[in-house]
């Protein structure tokens, strides 16, 4: 198991991502803590899950006491912290930046930079009591495309690789490795709301000229496809792996 004795905590723990990078990480030994806004998905997804090596926090990641509490949570419940997943997310609403209203683009911010920044934070020091580990950061290939539309998803998911970068240089010392993994648009809940805010009523018709023109595999990815990728930086073998942009977009950036 390459993942055995490991402590590792999801934010958007109940997601359907995070659920399914913690069923694999449980796979490979780890113990894991979830955190996640909604309490009842949560234990929802502990259910499913089953074990006894999963611990679980309803935090708001934009709150910094919660992120602070994340941590000790997970200290509490396993002894420490080695890796850290900065998972949770929100798509916020599509439309030209023209129509964009302030607040909503102040709540994504909130939720996908200001998150990771508050976690990092904490979780860093965790880390790096332990000797070194690993953070990994939910970017996507809008955090290095442009797109009408989702100028706000964007703009957020290209912040967080300046986030990685920075943090990756001041955790070096201690050992801390940090990178970003940028995904193609993925089968769920978040390209579904993309699709109907960008194209209503039309969503089957855009998908189908977006996968033909955008994607060389020729599909979205599947959850699943990110667990290779995710066991990999939060293993001791990338131990010499750190701040980099891992693409993980079936060729979308490299045409």
């Amino acid at each position: 198991m390459r993942l055995k004795d490991k402590v590792i905590v999801i934010t958007g723990g109940a997601g359907e991502l995070g659920s399914t990078m913690a069923r694999r990480f449980l796979a490979e030994g780890a113990s894991v803590l979830l955190a996640d806004l909604d309490g009842a998905a949560l234990a929802a997804t502990s259910a499913s899950l089953g074990g006894e090596r999963i611990a679980l926090c309803v935090a708001d990641v934009g709150e910094e006491a919660d992120n602070a509490r994340i941590i000790k949570d997970a200290e509490a419940a396993f002894g420490g912290v080695d890796v850290f997943v900065a998972n949770a997310g929100i798509e916020g609403k599509m439309g030209p930046i023209a129509t964009q209203l302030a607040e909503d683009f102040d709540r994504v911010m909130r939720v996908n930079v200001r998150g990771p920044f508050l976690g990092i934070k904490y979780a860093m020091p965790a880390i790096a009591r332990r000797g070194g580990g690993s953070i990994i950061i939910l970017s996507s290939i809008a955090g290095v495309t442009g797109g009408n539309g989702v100028a706000p998803y964007s703009i957020s998911k290209h912040a967080v690789i300046g986030l990685m970068r920075s943090a990756a240089m001041e955790g070096a010392a201690a050992g801390v490795r940090v990178n970003t993994i940028n995904p193609a648009p993925m089968v769920g809940r978040m390209i579904r709301s993309i699709e109907e805010g960008l194209s209503p009523g039309h969503e089957d018709e855009m998908r189908a000229a977006y996968v033909a023109n955008s994607i060389p595999m020729g599909r979205y990815a599947n959850f699943e496809d990110m667990s290779g990728l995710l066991v990999l930086l939060a293993s001791d073998e990338s131990s010499f792996l750190t701040g980099s942009v891992y693409m993980a977009d079936g060729g979308m950036s490299a045409r």
